[in-house]
């Protein structure tokens, strides 16, 4: 028969959105010693105790930092969860899984905005367009609106 193992069953994950995280590859430490560095799920076998678990992304600094006390009992495999931020300057996700996406509910918003500036903007040239079709200086006003698209 064979012994049971214990340890630690970490997923890192980060958002399709964020995909520029897929070029770095998470820090991963238990105690301040580097356990790992990959994307995906990983066991890391300890013996019983307790340990300090941090991960980031080493970005320009590290992204997304998370700590998290964990005990590891003997025979126990503890399943942990980390998801990477969306945005830059807030804290990663780590505990028992499923975790929510740090910063989700702000890139929404900020993207919500973008849309909104972007149709605000197309709208505006097109009535402006239109409202002009009658009139002598429509093929200026065409001629200028090509010349800032281009």
């Amino acid at each position: 028969m064979q012994p049971q193992q214990q340890g630690i069953a970490l997923t890192t994950k980060y958002h399709p959105l964020a995909f520029m995280l897929g070029l770095f590859k998470p820090v991963i430490e238990i105690n301040g010693q580097r356990a790992g560095n990959a994307w995906g799920r990983q066991v890391i076998p300890l013996q019983p105790g307790q340990y300090h678990l941090h991960v980031h992304v080493p970005y320009l600094w590290p992204l997304g930092p998370a700590d998290l006390p964990v005990n590891v009992y003997p025979g126990q495999t503890v399943e942990l969860e980390y998801r990477a931020p969306m945005i830059a300057f807030i804290k990663g996700a780590l505990g028992a899984p499923p975790q929510k996406w740090p910063g989700l509910v702000a890139t929404i918003i900020l993207f919500a905005i973008v849309a909104v500036l972007f149709l605000c903007i197309c709208g505006g040239v097109i009535v402006g367009i239109l409202s002009d079709s009658g009139s002598s200086s429509s093929s200026y006003t065409i001629q200028a609106v090509t010349n800032l698209l281009r």
